[in-house]
């Protein structure tokens, strides 16, 4: 089944367990989830209030429809 997950975030979360710093994805992109890989970069263009879908490039979502 799949699932649509809405990420409202554009960049990574610091999180400090110890002396180093790691970085969380935030963004939903990172194919090395859940740590960050840089990926929230292609989220940096995003226009507030908008609905975007990632797959090999970023598509903005303008009807969702919902099977019930």
């Amino acid at each position: 089944m799949a699932r649509l997950i809405r990420h409202e975030a554009t960049g990574p979360q610091e999180v400090k367990p110890g002396e180093q710093s790691a970085w969380v994805c935030m963004c939903g992109l990172s194919q090395n989830y859940p740590f960050c890989d840089g990926s929230h970069k292609k989220a940096r263009q995003e226009e507030p209030g908008k609905l975007y879908c990632y797959n090999r490039e970023r598509t903005e979502v303008t009807e969702v429809k919902a099977d019930q």
